[in-house]
């Protein structure tokens, strides 16, 4: 993209005159010039004449130092920007130390592991290190992906010859490490570990990956081989630490940035309200609300409206009818988001667009295609037509040949934009990315700026690339699109993980146990509390304790017993029952939720009906349908106290706690809804098995004479307490490396356990990922900012921008947000 092209996108993007309010903050970086170092005298000959021919005749300053220091044996761990280069870091010494014998028989073999965490990123990184390799000729530099894509024939040969390997934890966990005798040979010549994004590992999957960090470094210290970790990151808060606390050891932090930065023009964007065909305004008679004049056209307006239709259905839309409540004038992110790419796309600017959700992202795809050719058709042009076939959707789920074959045409231009989820917020490297679209806060900080990374990769010595953000009605989102210094002025996070978490480190030490017995004073790599769970295993009868250590003593495998990633058990496959065909999966957690029969599932813009969720075997047999109905599960929660870790004195008798609690949630039923009107058309229930989760929670009790004294009327305190646990929820990602699905909620006039009013917010995963805690720790500001939001917002009586929740299983009924005002003063130290 051209200089001064972002300036002029959003200028023409602003252009419809119902637009020109939607954007709300616009933060200009400027280009930046790089710094260079010098490659260290280490350096194979051989890379240093390929990457002078390619122009690269130094490194960045940062890239220097981290390859000094990993070639020196220190742990380091690699933060700096989107595009700064940070594989050329770790492959100089990678490849060096792989290529050594090529130079110097005497040199000993060497190999090294690759871990990132997905599998597109590894995908990009295998044809970028060998076409790194095979130009510097280093025959000895055998580099291989050994992922659950990689056929079994191949399987053998990695094992045997490749001296890079590219995989993820979860591979490493199910596949390479309970098999290390397949390994033998790598393992003994075992170099360097590089842990590549290490900042998405956090929550209940850091905690993971960081058991998983130390079986592996039992496992190498076994073939008496001591490997350097490499880690690389977007930029994070204390990155030693969450690096140190992820493998186990101190790390040294390398992070001051040399490399240049191209210009990037980033807009925060608040939607418009709903298109109407007529194009009336907000004052416009009934049959008519505003326009938001996205294309300019009566066809466009129609498809636009038809979008906000099919997102209100799909649950994209913040649930804004939920309890009874006016559905708001405002459009979803996602619909907007599909206009804003048509708009992109038209102008041929080649552009990636994240959306929450799966379904998310195929609807931004489909609507944006709909869009497209809507005009083409209205204005005869057939090069529009063109281009709207040349958007697609991206996501989790897909087939292995799908997603290749997705990443191959955005690498190659063929595709002028993606719709994805977060699955393409790492790694690949897109060169020429001129615009990044991100639908709904993504989670975190780190997350925001890793997706505006995105644009602006190659380097024209121009910038000009374009990032919006574009908030959903949602309290978060439009807290930050009002309040851009929490965007551009505020830290990102720091990762968030407890190792310690013992539902976390229980599975994993018997899949250490399993894999090489583990010996008395081995058990401290795994932390203080490891000896203590060692016992209790070995009470129980899954371990036996002998003189000199712990042996597993079962049958099945140790290793079926963790879900690294916190999903649940097995994902469930979606398969066309007439056909038999594999159409993608989802994650057990989700299942209840969105593949129950009755479900609709959405699949590269192709509607699915669910015949039948068989939660025994996981599989969900689907038909081929486009229904006019909508479906909206509907679920019930209860939640008890188990432990009380922490309990802290506040103002008016209110006590904040931290603690171990018990969450049974249900799906107890399915609403169908109209289509377009969202009436709902009937009631449906299903009968599936509660699930129960054992988490850490932090609350606040306040004692009932606290609230009558403020003078909230006993029939509003229910809808006072919910309304503020909605608005806590949203909120707390602001101060942890958590997304409001990460945690959940209850509220209640009087619980059971306390006797008193409380308001509940736990962690989404098994024993707890350390958002909870997060909140406890700053609960004063959690709680200010909060307050100000619902102070903030304009609405009378709760709105998806204050707290209406998308997620609310009880209908977002009762929910009194005057009453949360009062509530949440109350809740101050």
């Amino acid at each position: 993209m051209r200089a001064g092209r972002a300036a002029d996108l959003l200028t023409d993007l602003t252009a419809p005159l119902t637009r020109r309010s939607c954007l709300t903050h616009v933060e200009v970086r400027p280009e930046r010039e790089g710094r260079r170092g010098a490659f260290p005298s280490w350096t194979d000959p051989r890379l240093l004449a390929h990457l002078a021919e390619r122009g690269i005749t130094a490194p960045w300053i940062h890239q220097e130092e981290a390859a000094e220091l990993a070639h020196g044996g220190q742990d380091v761990v690699l933060a700096t920007a989107t595009a700064s280069g940070k594989s050329l870091a770790y492959l100089l010494p990678v490849l060096t130390a792989v290529g050594a014998r090529e130079l110097d028989v005497t040199a000993r073999r060497a190999t090294a592991l690759y871990l990132s965490p997905t599998k597109a990123l590894a995908a990009d990184q295998l044809t970028n290190i060998t076409a790194l390799a095979d130009g510097a000729g280093l025959h000895d530099a055998r580099v291989a992906v050994y992922d659950g894509d990689t056929p079994t024939e191949q399987r053998r040969w990695v094992r045997r010859h490749a001296t890079v390997v590219l995989t993820n934890p979860d591979m490493l966990h199910f596949g390479i490490l309970p098999g290390h005798e397949q390994w033998a040979s790598f393992f003994r010549a075992l170099r360097y570990v590089v842990i590549d994004e290490c900042h998405t590992y956090r929550g209940v999957f850091g905690s993971h990956v960081a058991m998983v960090m130390r079986r592996l470094r039992r496992i190498a210290e076994h073939y008496r081989a001591e490997p350097t970790f490499v880690l690389a990151s977007a930029t994070t808060a204390n990155p030693e630490l969450s690096a140190s606390r992820l493998i186990g050891r101190d790390v040294q932090a390398v992070t001051e940035d040399g490399s240049p930065r191209s210009g990037l023009t980033i807009g925060l964007w608040e939607p418009g309200t709903r298109a109407r065909v007529d194009g009336r305004g907000p004052g416009a008679t009934a049959d008519g609300t505003a326009t938001d004049g996205a294309v300019g056209t009566r066809a466009a307006a129609d498809g636009a409206e038809l979008l906000d239709a099919e997102l209100e259905q799909s649950g994209e839309h913040a649930d804004g009818r939920d309890g009874g409540r006016e559905a708001p004038l405002r459009r979803s992110a996602t619909s907007e988001a599909a206009a804003l790419l048509a708009d992109l796309v038209e102008r041929d600017v080649q552009t990636l667009v994240f959306a929450r959700s799966r379904r998310g992202a195929e609807l931004v795809a489909s609507g944006s295609r709909r869009l497209l050719d809507q005009k083409a058709e209205h204005m005869l042009a057939p090069a529009l037509a063109d281009r709207a076939r040349r958007i697609a959707a991206y996501r989790g789920g897909y087939l292995a040949r799908e997603r290749r074959a997705l990443e191959d045409s955005l690498r190659s231009g063929e595709l002028r934009a993606l719709a994805s989820t977060n699955a393409l917020e790492l790694g690949i490297d897109i060169a020429g990315l001129d615009a990044v679209v991100v639908a709904g806060w993504p989670g975190t900080r780190a997350s925001l700026w890793q997706q505006f990374g995105r644009a602006g990769r190659r380097q024209d010595g121009g910038g000009g690339a374009l990032a919006l953000f574009v908030a959903r009605e949602d309290p978060l989102d439009t807290y930050v699109v009002h309040h851009p210094e929490t965007v551009f002025q505020a830290p990102v996070e720091a990762a968030v993980f407890d190792p310690a978490n013992p539902y976390v480190m229980t599975p994993h030490l018997c899949a250490a146990a399993s894999e090489l017995a583990i010996r008395d004073g081995e058990e401290d790599i795994f932390g203080p509390t490891a000896r203590e769970l060692l016992d209790t295993l070995a009470g129980r009868g899954v371990l036996r304790r002998r003189p000199h250590g712990w042996y597993w003593t079962m049958t099945e495998s140790a290793h079926d017993l963790t879900d690294l990633r916190g999903s649940g058990g097995e994902p469930v496959r979606i398969v066309e029952e007439a056909s038999g065909a594999l159409l993608g999966t989802v994650d057990a957690a989700s299942a209840h939720s969105q593949v129950h029969d009755g479900a609709v599932y959405l699949h590269q813009g192709t509607s699915f009906v669910v015949n039948h969720l068989d939660v025994e075997r996981a599989v969900a047999f689907v038909h081929r349908e486009d229904p006019l109905h909508s479906t909206h599960p509907q679920s019930t929660s209860t939640i008890r106290i188990r432990q009380i870790d922490r309990e802290v004195p506040w103002a008016g008798g209110v006590q904040l706690c931290f603690g171990t609690v018990d969450v049974t949630d249900q799906v107890t039923g399915y609403q169908v809804r109209d289509v377009y009107t969202q009436v709902v058309l009937g009631q449906h229930p299903l009968d599936l098995p509660p699930r129960t989760l054992t988490t850490k929670a932090v609350w606040w009790v306040m004692p009932r004479s606290t609230t009558d004294a403020a003078d909230i009327p006993g029939e509003e305190l229910p809808g006072a307490l919910h309304a503020a646990e909605h608005a806590a929820i949203s909120m707390l990602p602001l101060l942890a490396t958590c997304d409001r699905w990460d945690i959940g909620g209850v509220s209640t006039a009087q619980h059971e356990d306390t006797g008193e009013p409380t308001i509940f917010v736990y962690d989404g995963a098994p024993g707890g990922a350390g958002f909870a805690e997060r909140g406890a720790d700053d609960a004063a500001a959690w709680v200010r900012a909060t307050a100000d939001m619902i102070g903030e917002c304009g609405c009378e009586s709760g709105c998806p921008a204050c707290v209406v929740s998308p997620k609310c299983g009880n209908g977002n009924e009762p929910l009194s947000k005057a009453q949360a005002e009062v509530l949440l003063g109350l809740l101050h130290p």
